[in-house]
């Protein structure tokens, strides 16, 4: 799934979506790829990663929890 600021694939290149934790990041499962909004390939290490959908993150594309800072809409 293209959320607009990245795209994850499995080592097939099958895409993969995750899910949205509320008021988080999206987690993705079994990713071998990362695509961020340039087009630039981040390799994944871990089963498991946290991809930012604020775009406030400083280490896009991955969640650095910057989003806890900003203020909540009830």
């Amino acid at each position: 799934m293209s959320t607009g600021r990245w795209r994850a694939r499995s080592a097939d290149g099958t895409e993969i979506t995750g899910y949205l934790c509320p008021n988080g990041p999206r987690v993705v499962r079994h990713a071998a790829l990362v695509e961020d909004r340039d087009g630039t390939p981040h390799e994944v290490t871990r089963p498991v990663v946290a991809l930012c959908v604020c775009d406030l993150s400083q280490r896009a594309p991955w969640c650095d929890s910057t989003h806890r800072s900003i203020p909540r809409r009830n």
